[in-house]
């Protein structure tokens, strides 16, 4: 693999959807769909670099066949983060009196259920692919270290988050960012990876602020 392909790869994993992020602030809704568009591409240009570029198999970065296994450890997963890890989050920040998730979702609920559940889909497959597998893979090899390689990934991961949700929300982010990250080290199942961070975005956007509105 060219040094010049590895950094292909990874301005387009890291520093794209930072930009992206970043300019498309638009609340129009055809904006919102043309930027999960151009998140599903940037995942579909990281697969290709890894098949036709750098001549690696998508097991590389954790997309293995489907194998049942990958749907319990998501799910399993998913219940950590969903009934432990987030309400010890959201208990912290009261403590501390910061302000959570709450202007992101002011901005989310004024968009139509159908965008959010597409979105809530794009995010947890292109983010999965972009840091948790390409990324964290490929950053880990550069600097020979998985804790560096993560470490930087969760960092890049919060950082694309500020935009919508603000600072103390994005720090939180590179928190599951690296609770995610140490999962898939863990289980080398990048799949199972995409199952928890679907389901528990799906519940934190989608089904509690649904609720809660009851």
């Amino acid at each position: 693999m060219s040094f010049l392909t590895l950094i292909s790869g990874l301005c387009l994993a890291l520093v794209a959807p930072v930009l992206l992020a970043g300019f498309g602030n638009s609340q129009s809704l055809t904006s919102k769909v043309f930027e999960q568009i151009f998140l599903a591409t940037l995942a579909i240009a990281i697969l290709g670099i890894v098949i036709f570029w750098e001549k690696q198999p998508l097991s590389s970065i954790g997309l293995h066949p489907w194998r049942w296994r990958s749907l319990i450890w998501g799910l399993a997963f998913a219940g950590i983060l969903i009934f432990i890890y987030s309400p010890l989050l959201l208990w912290a920040m009261n403590k501390l009196g910061r302000s959570g998730f709450e202007g992101g979702l002011d901005k989310l609920a004024k968009l139509p259920i159908w965008y959010l559940i597409f979105a809530v889909a794009i995010g947890g497959v292109v983010e999965e692919i972009l840091y948790r597998g390409y990324a964290t893979e490929r950053l880990s090899g550069l600097t020979g270290s998985y804790w560096i390689g993560g470490a930087l990934c969760a960092i890049a991961f919060g950082l694309a988050h500020v935009p919508l949700w603000g600072w103390n929300a994005a720090f939180t982010t590179v928190i599951s960012g690296g609770l995610l990250t140490l999962f898939y080290l863990g289980t080398g199942d990048l799949i199972a990876c995409i199952i928890a961070h679907i389901i528990t975005d799906t519940v934190g956007i989608i089904v509690k602020p649904q609720s809660d509105n009851l």
